[in-house]
């Protein structure tokens, strides 16, 4: 919401400095965001007008204009691109050495195609003043050439710009704004009365609602004779200070009613209405042609405003071209009306409609304002174009209903800890609008119409203290008790924080990547489903939900390439969707790594270099189940892995066939070509979800660091095995045999060749015993070794080499 300083004191009386105004609108919950003197940055910008406008010898889309810049000056010659470029029109001139907010740019002295140009005539985008850039600014034909524009458009007036929370629709105008204000003790608030305009004769348009939940009540009133054209130079300089483009008294009316009472109106040039005025459902398939410019098809959710030729207006959101106000328009229709605020919200988003009307009736505006504002709005008509008002034609309830709370007094004190006195709060109350009757303990609060979002005693209890100062509420412990703190993190939390920290200390580096990839790639990940198809993607190739975080890993390394950077490591941790249901939702962890980014040093370096491999993938993934709490000594590694990985390269983690943890190796040529990706490229995934809980009591008790006092022992054993023989199937056979004395069990060699048979391999493993009571002899050894040996033979059909 943006406004003027002067238009803030037209309801205010204040002789506070801007300052503390700001800071006090923050205060009170209507946070000021920004506020900008145009005036200081818009200094060197003129008024000038378009001598003439010539097609440019060498560009079909450029015209070479001499402007005159007013002051006696000579001429100056511009090449201008803008599609209204003509003779005879006044606009906003920039001279060589100017700088141009919107474009981010110092103006000098150019050569375009081979035509000087000397300077630049602006459009509001570039002076940053609206988000209008089809074509430079069109100021009235009297505007004083030479003059500043900045001064001339009213400019110089601070402008305030406000975040407001949805509930304060109120605040959406200046009078709602002024009026907070003046409770908060910031000045005097001026709330001129609005008379009745008595009418000359009946409307012959009469209005019909066939819903009364979308519509709650409609006004209308028929001023003939009216004589549109320019508005007065007071309403233009209001509307430019805030960023509206000024287009015509009926218009600018309206629009002025929008930020001055939270009130947005429309009107309908009468001679285009045919017949009566319906308000209904639309049509399955009707369509309307807005102001914007734009065709809308509809469908029978949305409620439109018709009459016999058809659909005329959106309902509460924007009015249609074929009845919309120009020069020629005599006779006006003023409509005022209440709409279903959660309608308005769901046709906005529909159909992609983002208006001032909209954002003030999704939130709600003053009921009781309907026919004040319709009183309001004709008065300033009649003083701006004429013309002969009829009566008010009001269809359905012109009142909201009425709504007093019983209030405790001692309320404020429990909720927020602050002892507002009667008076006190009496008073805040009733700058604020609302009626207090009674004496205490227990008053009672008739709630204003323009104040939907007060239901009940909490709700006072905030707009009291919120006037008081929220600085002023205690700062006041909580009881804790003598009960130990309970976590506050839950475990798939905590996993969650620690798998991030995790491969973060293996020198990964943590992307956010899109919930959404295109369907081929979500087929190519298990994904792709037609119930996590999204029913309207942002892009085409961003339609289903993510069945694997790889995917965006992938891109994003590949984008990193692109760029000159091949060698990088990404992870991250984020959701992925096996399905629409709760279960389906889990949480996965997956890394990539390209090139020379292995866990062991990333880039070339003259140390030497290596290329990332499977077994980065595979650290990478067991660092992450270790961090997030899995029984590591039930983990089993699997060979071969998801379709997307190399059948050679890959593996799968798993405790035992039904629980699968993830998957780890190098993605498959197939895959790289999919996702359009250079290889190799490394991979895991895991999903932390299916790690088992820890049990909540541990079965026994145990030292949290056991040191014997006795030297370990190592010994090697070489064992020739078929090459089907997995090494964990060794290394698992080998620890079985004593696991008090074996403490530790190492693969250190694996070789293929000559002096090992033909489909055989040679594997070699560290055994470390260590003994625990007294030290072992040597045929105490020999003895374990042995039985090494006969258990190995015994689980993989090895023998000893």
């Amino acid at each position: 919401m943006k406004f003027t300083l002067s238009w803030l004191k037209e309801y205010l009386d204040t002789d506070e400095p801007l300052e503390k105004l700001a800071e006090k609108l923050t205060m009170i919950g209507l946070e000021v965001e920004h506020i900008e003197d145009k005036a200081k940055a818009l200094a060197p910008f003129t008024i000038a007008r378009v001598i003439s406008a010539e097609q440019h010898p060498n560009a079909d889309r450029l015209r070479v204009c001499m402007v005159d810049t007013g002051n006696g000056a000579a001429p100056v010659q511009v090449v201008c691109g803008a599609p209204n470029a003509r003779a005879g029109l006044v606009s906003v001139f920039s001279p060589p050495g100017t700088f141009i907010p919107g474009k981010n740019i110092t103006l000098g002295v150019g050569t375009i195609r081979g035509v000087e140009s000397r300077g630049m005539l602006c459009s509001a985008a570039e002076l940053q003043i609206s988000e209008d850039h089809d074509g430079i600014m069109e100021l009235p034909a009297d505007a004083p050439l030479g003059a500043g524009y900045a001064q001339w458009a009213g400019l110089g007036d601070p402008v305030i710009e406000i975040n407001l929370t949805p509930n304060r629709q109120d605040c959406t105008g200046v009078h709602g704004i002024a009026r907070d204000l003046f409770a908060a003790d910031m000045g005097k608030f001026k709330d001129p009365g609005i008379k009745p305009i008595k009418g000359e004769f009946l409307c012959p348009v009469k209005v019909t609602i066939e819903d009364t939940s979308l519509c709650p009540g409609f006004a209308l009133r028929l001023v003939r004779g009216v004589k549109n054209g320019p508005s007065p130079e007071w309403l233009q300089k209001r509307l430019t200070s805030i960023g509206l483009r000024p287009i015509n008294a009926l218009v600018d009316i309206t629009n002025f009613m929008t930020y001055d009472r939270a009130r947005p109106l429309h009107v309908f040039d009468a001679a285009k209405v045919k017949g009566n005025l319906t308000v209904r459902h639309a049509r399955d398939g009707e369509t309307l042609l807005a102001l914007d410019g734009r065709t809308y098809t509809l469908d029978r959710n949305v409620c439109v405003i018709s009459d016999e030729h058809g659909v005329e207006s959106l309902a509460g959101i924007m009015g249609g071209e074929a009845s919309g106000c120009s020069e020629d328009t005599t006779d006006v229709l003023i409509e005022s009306a209440l709409w279903n605020e959660i309608n308005i919200a769901q046709t906005g988003r529909k159909l992609g409609i983002n208006s001032d009307a909209r954002y003030r009736f999704e939130r709600g505006v003053d009921p009781a304002f309907m026919l004040p504002g319709l009183e309001m709005a004709t008065r300033l008509v009649m003083e701006l174009c004429g013309g002969t008002p009829s009566e008010n034609i009001v269809a359905g309830n012109a009142f909201g209903e009425d709504r007093v709370i019983d209030f405790p007094l001692a309320e404020t004190k429990r909720l927020a800890g602050i002892d507002v006195p009667l008076p006190e709060a009496k008073r805040i109350l009733s700058h604020l609008g609302f009626m207090v009757a009674g004496s205490g303990p227990v008053v009672k609060v008739a709630v204003p119409s323009w104040r939907s979002d007060v239901h009940g005693k909490a709700d006072i209890v905030e707009e009291i203290v919120r006037i008081v100062g929220v600085d002023k509420v205690p700062m006041t412990p909580f009881e804790r008790g003598d009960a130990p703190r309970k976590p506050i993190l839950s475990s798939i939390q905590l996993r969650t924080r620690r798998a991030k920290r995790a491969l973060a200390t293996r020198g990964m580096v943590e992307a956010v990547t899109w919930s959404f990839i295109s369907k081929p790639h979500a087929e190519l990940f298990g994904g792709g489903k037609s119930e996590l198809a999204l029913a309207n993607p942002i892009a085409s190739d961003l339609s289903d939900m993510r069945p694997s975080l790889l995917p965006g890993l992938v891109a994003a390394a590949q984008a990193n390439a692109d760029r000159g950077f091949p060698d990088v490591a990404l992870f991250e941790v984020g959701q992925i969707f096996k399905g629409d249901r709760p279960e389906d939702q889990l949480i996965a962890a997956a890394g990539v790594r390209h090139g020379f980014a292995s866990s062991r040093g990333i880039g070339r370096h003259w140390s030497g270099s290596v290329t990332a491999d499977a077994l980065d993938a595979k650290a990478d993934a067991f660092a992450v189940l270790a961090a997030a709490g899995a029984p590591m000594q039930a983990l089993q590694i699997v060979s071969g892995g998801a379709n997307w990985l190399h059948p050679g390269r890959s593996g799968a983690i798993q405790i035992g066939p039904q629980n699968v943890l993830g998957y780890f190796g190098e993605l498959h040529p197939r895959t790289l070509e999919a996702l359009k990706a250079d290889g190799p490229l490394i991979a895991f995934e895991v999903i932390l979800d299916r790690i088992p809980a820890a049990k909540q009591k541990p079965t026994r008790a145990k030292p949290v660091l056991e040191l014997s006092a006795f030297q370990p022992v190592s010994r090697d054993f070489a064992f020739t095995v078929d090459r089907s023989v997995k090494a964990g199937d060794i290394v698992r056979a080998a620890q079985g045999v004593d696991k008090q004395l074996i403490t530790a069990v190492t693969v250190f060699d694996v070789y293929e060749g000559k002096g090992v048979e033909d489909g055989k391999k040679s594997v070699a493993i560290a055994v470390t015993i260590q003994p625990r009571e007294k030290t072992l002899t040597d045929q105490e050894i020999d003895a374990v070794a042995a039985k090494i040996v006969a258990e190995v033979s015994k689980k993989t059909g090895g023998a000893l080499r």
